[in-house]
C-alpha cells in the first residue's frame, strides 16, 4: 500500500436537533437555590411559530443502576460508563455514523501502512482542577489504565501496541508491530476516556483510587457529588474546550425500575431516559410532549449482543451436549417479543450485524427445537425425574444464572424454557460492582448473561470474548474461559489485516468454529431508545457526552 497519510481538520460536533426537557431538574428548584435569567434563542416549531430555547437550568436523567465507580477507563461496565462518561473525553469522538471526529486530538496522521499514528493534541484544554492537559496524561491512561483494566482495549491493543510515546507536551505517537486498522474507532470516550496523571498516577491502585468516587476529567460537566444508591450531581464546565455546555448542571438519579423511570419522565421529575420500556414505546411515540430516538450505540459500547456465557470449568456446562441442549431449548424469538418488545432482533451470528463486513449471517446457531434438546440430554445420561428435574449419577441438572438486576426478565425466560427440558435454574441477581469480581475474579457461576458490545470493529469488542490470553479477572473479557489455539490464531491474523474485504473471511471462519463449540450462546441484538422532554434539543443520543450541546426551552 505504501506510506499513507491522513490528516483530520478540527471540526465541530454536529448537533442532533430534536425536542427539549425541563430546565429545573424536575423539582422546580435550581441546584444553587437561585433563579437565573439565561440567554435564549428562538427554536422553530412544526407550525412555524417559535419557542425560547434557553441556556441554563439543570437536566435530570434517570439511570438504572448505582455504578459503584465513576472511572470508565478501568472497566467496560455499562453502569459506570452511563454515569461517568460525561466527565471525560477521548482523543477522538465518533459521530452518529461512527466516523472519527477530533476531540482532545485536533488532528492525526497515519503512516507506515497503519503501523504509526501521530496525534496532535489541543493546547487549550484543562482538567477540572485547572491543571493543563498534556500528552503525558494520554501515555499514563493507556499504560496504567486502559491496557491493563479496560477489557476491550486490553484485548485488542494489548498485544499489538509496541509503544505509546509523548514526543512533546501536545504530540502522542502510537506504534504497532504490524498494521493496525481499528485504532481510530477505539479512541472515543467509551473506549478510551483519558485520565489526569497528576490525580490518578499517585501510586494508589486504580481499582481502589478515591478519585473513582470523585472524578476529575476534561468533559463538559464537572463532578459535584455522589450519593450511593441515589444520585450523582454535576455542574457545567465553564472552561470546556468545545462550545457549550449550555446547561448549568446535570443530575443522574438512580431509578432501577423501568416503569418508575417512565412515570418520572411523564410527571416531569426527570427529563431524559436512556431506555423506554417496550410495552410503553408506542404510547410514548404518540405523545407530542416527548421525543424518541433509537441507536445501536450506548455509553458502555455499540452493536451489543445479549450473550449467555457458559463456565467451561464447571462439570455440567463443560459438556458440549448440555450447551447445545440449552441452545435448542431457548426460543430466542420470545426474548425479542417479551423482553425487547421488538427493540432488537434475534442474533444470527457471534458477530453483530451492525458490523456487516464481519458478520457471517449464514452461521449455523442452534434452532429452537425442544425435542432435540431433550434427545441430547437423554444421550448425555441425564434422566428426567418425577419432579421434572433431570439427574445423572445422583446429582441434579442444576445450574445458576448470574445476571444484573436490570436483566431479570432474561433470567425468568431462561428458567422457564430450560425448566421445560429438565433443568433446575437458580437466578442470581448481582449489582454491577459485585458481578465483575464474582464472574471474572472468582469464576463463581455456571451461566451468566452479559451485554457484550461488539463495538465498531470486532477487534474492539469481539476479541476479548474468545482470546485465551484474556482469561482472568478483568471484567467483561473471556467469561467462558474459552481456549482454542485456532481461534487465537485467527484473531491475531484478523488484527494484522487492514482491508475489511480480506478480514471478512477470517472472521467468518472464526464464527463457524465458535458456533460449533458454543462457549457462548448469542441471544439477541439490542438497540437503545432514548426519550426526553420535547422542550429540549441538541442531544447526541449515540454518545455518553449526550448533553454537552443540549438546550432546554422555557416552561
Amino acid at each position: 500500500m505504501g506510506m499513507r497519510t491522513r490528516t483530520a481538520a478540527l471540526a465541530c460536533v454536529a448537533l442532533v436537533a430534536t425536542g427539549c426537557g425541563r430546565d429545573d431538574g424536575g423539582s422546580g428548584e435550581p441546584t444553587d437555590g437561585t433563579t437565573s435569567s439565561p440567554a435564549a434563542t428562538a427554536t422553530p416549531t412544526a407550525d412555524g411559530t417559535s419557542t425560547e430555547t434557553a441556556e441554563g437550568g439543570t437536566l435530570t436523567v434517570a439511570i438504572s443502576s448505582d455504578p459503584g465507580s465513576l472511572n470508565p477507563a478501568i472497566t467496560t461496565s455499562g453502569a459506570v460508563h452511563t454515569a461517568a462518561e460525561t466527565f471525560f473525553n477521548g482523543l477522538v469522538g465518533l459521530d452518529a455514523d461512527g466516523a472519527p471526529v477530533p476531540e482532545l486530538a485536533e488532528s492525526w496522521e497515519i503512516a507506515d501502512d497503519g503501523r504509526t499514528y501521530t496525534f496532535t493534541l489541543r493546547d487549550d484544554v484543562t482538567w477540572h482542577d485547572g491543571e493543563p492537559f498534556t500528552a503525558d496524561d494520554v501515555v499514563f491512561t493507556f499504560e496504567d489504565a486502559l491496557l491493563e483494566l479496560h477489557a476491550r482495549t486490553k484485548a485488542s491493543m494489548g498485544s499489538a501496541l509496541e509503544s505509546v510515546e509523548a514526543t512533546d507536551d501536545h504530540t502522542v505517537v502510537f506504534r504497532f508491530a504490524e498494521p493496525y486498522a481499528p485504532l481510530l474507532q477505539q479512541l472515543n470516550v467509551t473506549e478510551a476516556p483519558i485520565l489526569p496523571r497528576h490525580v490518578y498516577g499517585d501510586g494508589t491502585a486504580l481499582e481502589e483510587h478515591p478519585a473513582n468516587a470523585a472524578p476529575v476529567g476534561t468533559g463538559p460537566f464537572v463532578f459535584e457529588s455522589y450519593t450511593e444508591g441515589s444520585e450523582i450531581r454535576a455542574t457545567a464546565n465553564p472552561d470546556y474546550f468545545k462550545e457549550g455546555p449550555f446547561l448549568d448542571g446535570l443530575v443522574m438519579r438512580v431509578i432501577p425500575d423501568e416503569g418508575t423511570q417512565l412515570l418520572a419522565l411523564e410527571s416531569g421529575e426527570v427529563d431524559f431516559l436512556w431506555g423506554v420500556p417496550g410495552p410503553d414505546l408506542a404510547r410514548l411515540q404518540d405523545d407530542p410532549d416527548f421525543v424518541l430516538e433509537s441507536t445501536p450505540s450506548n455509553p458502555g459500547g455499540s452493536n451489543c449482543i445479549m450473550t449467555i456465557g457458559f463456565n467451561l470449568e464447571r462439570p455440567i456446562t463443560a459438556d458440549p451436549a448440555v450447551r447445545r441442549a440449552v441452545g435448542h431449548a431457548l426460543d430466542r424469538d420470545r426474548f425479542v417479543e417479551q423482553v425487547l418488545f421488538g427493540q432488537g432482533q434475534v442474533a444470527q451470528a457471534p458477530i453483530s450485524s451492525g458490523i456487516p463486513w464481519a458478520h457471517a449471517a449464514d452461521t449455523e446457531l442452534p434452532a429452537h427445537d425442544v425435542e432435540e434438546a431433550r434427545r441430547l440430554l437423554d444421550e448425555a445420561g441425564w434422566v428426567e425425574g418425577d419432579d421434572g428435574i433431570r439427574a445423572k449419577d445422583g446429582g441434579p441438572l442444576a445450574i445458576d444464572f448470574v445476571h444484573f438486576p436490570t436483566f431479570a426478565k432474561y433470567g425468568e425466560l431462561v428458567r422457564e424454557q430450560l425448566g421445560e427440558v429438565g433443568f433446575d435454574v437458580e437466578l442470581v441477581a448481582l449489582e454491577p460492582p459485585v458481578f465483575g469480581p464474582t464472574v471474572f475474579g472468582e469464576d463463581d457461576f455456571d451461566t451468566n448473561v452479559i451485554s457484550y458490545c461488539n463495538g465498531p470493529d470486532p477487534e474492539v469488542g469481539v476479541r476479548r470474548m474468545y482470546d485465551s490470553a484474556l482469561i482472568g479477572d478483568v471484567p467483561f473479557t473471556n467469561a467462558a474461559q474459552y481456549r482454542n489455539p485456532e481461534v487465537d490464531r485467527l484473531l491475531e491474523e484478523a488484527s494484522q489485516t487492514v482491508d475489511p474485504e480480506d478480514r471478512s473471511p477470517i472472521y467468518a471462519e472464526l464464527q463457524r468454529i465458535v458456533a460449533a463449540e458454543l462457549p457462548y450462546l448469542w441471544l439477541v441484538e439490542t438497540v437503545g431508545t432514548r426519550a426526553w422532554n420535547a422542550r429540549c434539543e441538541g442531544f447526541q443520543p449515540h454518545t455518553g457526552l449526550f448533553a454537552e450541546s443540549a438546550r432546554c426551552a422555557d416552561a
